[in-house]
């Protein structure tokens, strides 16, 4: 059988309702100019119930390419080492013949048993998951990208960093319509498409799997011309929010947590201040650098994909557009990737099979996670999935096939715990191993299961931005009840069951699945 091609593109904080083909599908104009990213929705199937399985960035990779719930891998945030013994989309791709490049990073701290407590990879917040050859490196320290920028000769200011900052001496840190002090032709975006170019050319049209990853439109929302302006903040969705500040912290004291303390410093360099202050305006203008920096996205994927074109390989390749996790953008006050909310869970999902024949350009509405992914890409290319795999495969999905015990149900989790920066376990009284929410979600409602916090309960159908929790409602305690059963039984459902098929009798080891 003639080897597969597999391009697998990963970006960083892009939301599920700024996907254009999504909004038209709804009959709503989208806001958003992505021609690319539109020809690979029009020739695959783009899924509109797609979640990433937690949050933020190392979490949300770690379970997108070894296919485990944060329940089973355990890196429950960034800096958290992941168990060498998991294995992953990097390790199973070797076993069938692959050697799996990647371009950008995964943000995985490894395992401290398998080496020493001196090691570098511990003294930055990320590097390269194991089983994978970098072909483009960000991590460590985005050292590939700056020393990149430099040999392309521009020249870097003390604090590399600053590149980033709004053009001119006197702007003022926070939402901005000024360009980013570095040229689009120098910009990160720019920088991961020469890189995967370079590993696509190297290959000479021999197959090849490549794990394509961007950093936008991951903050600082600050953009390189002409990308700064191609979007007015008036034409941008406005938030979703209560009232004030106060009224949507007091649904929840998690909520109260992230509110109160979310600094605009994480997400505009120098800014000061907390990000539930921002008023519409300002919000309206990151959201309209937010939508630049994914059109830069989109013209650079333009460039892979025409070399794709030229090479006769755009037909023999499966492609898969994905991100890691959303971003509240605002909405109910909130900046960043963080709690329970649908904003920084809803993710896209875009399959472009080369035999999907009649589904090209269709939406699927199957509840689809982003640990299926690894086992979806595995079962294209006639791998095996690991048994202790907790996705399953979306193929048949793309072809069409309807799965009577496909999922009926979304879930999610999210650690909270912080030992680094806002520490919310100190301000909410609890032990860093209580810091966890699970939720359960379907067409009607969502449930969010606190270890140690009060539950949270949505009715979806009447209250679809989740502004009303009815968890303490009589008339609403039997759906809790049931939802809560539900969180329960898929939690004793994907326990661990790496070895739980492996019997040893008198005829010595068997595999009994059932």
């Amino acid at each position: 059988m003639a080897r597969k091609n597999v391009l697998l593109i990963v970006v960083d904080q892009w939301r599920a309702d700024f996907v254009p083909h999504l909004l038209r599908a709804q009959g709503r104009e989208s806001f958003l100019k992505t021609p690319n990213l539109d020809r690979l929705c029009r020739e695959g199937v783009t899924f509109r119930n797609h979640v990433t399985t937690c949050v933020p960035c190392g979490p949300a990779r770690a379970s997108l390419l070894t296919g485990l719930y944060l329940m089973n891998h355990r890196a429950v945030q960034n800096t958290v080492p992941l168990d060498q013994r998991h294995t992953n989309l990097g390790k199973a791709l070797r076993t069938i013949g692959y050697d799996p490049a990647l371009v950008g990073y995964t943000s995985t701290t490894p395992d401290p048993r398998t080496t020493s407590t001196n090691d570098p990879r511990f003294l930055v917040l990320g590097d390269i998951m194991e089983g994978f050859r970098s072909v483009g490196a960000f991590e460590p320290n985005m050292d590939g990208y700056f020393g990149w920028v430099a040999q392309n000769g521009f020249g870097l200011p003390e604090k590399r960093e600053d590149i980033w900052l709004p053009e001119g001496e006197d702007s003022v840190p926070g939402a901005t319509d000024k360009p980013s002090r570095i040229p689009a032709e120098f910009s990160d975006s720019t920088y991961f498409t020469e890189r995967a170019l370079t590993y696509l050319k190297g290959r000479a049209g021999k197959p090849f799997f490549l794990h394509l990853g961007y950093y936008r439109p991951h903050p600082p929302f600050v953009a390189s011309a002409p990308y700064h302006a191609m979007y007015r903040p008036e034409d941008m969705p406005a938030p979703v929010r209560a009232a004030d500040p106060e009224t949507e912290s007091a649904q929840h004291p998690l909520m109260r947590f992230y509110v109160d303390s979310i600094e605009r410093g994480s997400f505009f360099h120098g800014a000061e201040g907390s990000g539930a202050t921002m008023d519409e305006a300002e919000l309206r203008q990151m959201r309209a650098t937010y939508c630049g920096l994914m059109t830069e996205i989109d013209d650079c994927l333009g460039r892979v994909f025409d070399y794709l074109d030229e090479t006769g390989q755009w037909d023999d390749t499966l492609i898969i557009f994905t991100s890691d996790h959303g971003e509240q953008l605002g909405d109910h006050h909130l900046l960043g990737k963080i709690g329970y909310n649908d904003e920084s869970f809803r993710i896209p999902l875009v399959i472009k099979d080369p035999s999907a024949g009649e589904r090209a350009g269709t939406i699927e509405e199957a509840f689809t996670e982003s640990i299926d992914v690894m086992p979806s890409i595995l079962d294209w290319l006639g791998g095996e999935v690991p048994r202790a795999c907790d996705g399953r495969s979306l193929v048949p999905l793309v072809k069409g096939d309807r799965l009577d015990d496909w999922r009926t149900e979304l879930h999610y989790e999210f650690d909270f715990r912080d030992v680094f920066y806002s520490q919310p376990q100190d301000t909410l009284g609890l032990d860093m191993d209580d810091c966890s929410l699970c939720v359960v979600q379907d067409e009607n409602y969502k449930y969010v299961h606190f270890a140690a916090l009060p539950p949270l309960f949505f009715d979806l159908k009447n209250d679809p931005r989740e502004f009303v929790n009815l968890a303490d409602e009589p008339a609403y305690a039997a759906l809790v009840r049931d939802y809560a059963q539900k969180a329960l039984s898929w939690r004793l459902r994907h326990a661990d069951r790496t070895l739980t098929h492996y019997r040893s009798g008198p005829h010595g080891l068997i595999v009994k699945d059932r």
